[in-house]
């Protein structure tokens, strides 16, 4: 089936296209999925405060999602979302190489954050999302306001 005349065709999301440069490949490839300066400074934060918790946990299997820091006794998950990743409104930027592709991309990662969200939601979880901007103190501040706890 042919798309209709004017229209592009739908994105295909699982095959990325190729690296607008070896810079920009380089520094995908430096990319990780877990332990990132962000999530570093407000863990460190949380220890210093005494404060314990378990690091990129899947909390049920309704979804795929992995918290950055998960309390599974009190049913609270934090996640700190990269701007650039999860589309941030303040810092976010959208790519001008294979800007289609990121479009689409970037619109379904955040798609996807709001489906967790309301899946750990309906499953009585308390969800938090900072943004990897936001000052470590201030995430962890308000990461010991949510499990009862004083500074």
């Amino acid at each position: 089936m042919t798309p209709a005349v004017g229209l592009a065709s739908p994105v295909d999301l699982r095959v990325a296209p190729p690296a607008s440069s070896a810079v920009v490949r380089a520094r995908f490839r430096r990319q990780g999925r877990r332990d990132t300066v962000p999530e570093l400074a407000v863990r460190r934060r949380l220890h210093a405060r005494g404060v314990r918790y378990r690091v990129d946990v899947r909390p049920c299997r309704e979804t795929r999602a992995r918290g950055d820091l998960v309390w599974r006794q009190r049913k609270i998950i934090v996640f700190i979302d990269g701007c650039f990743w999860h589309a941030c409104p303040t810092c976010g930027h959208w790519p001008t190489a294979n800007s289609r592709w990121w479009s689409e991309k970037l619109r379904a990662n955040v798609a996807r954050d709001r489906r967790t969200d309301g899946v750990l939601t309906r499953l009585g979880w308390r969800v938090l999302r900072f943004w990897e901007h936001e000052d470590p103190d201030a995430v962890a501040d308000a990461i010991c306001g949510a499990l009862g706890r004083t500074r």
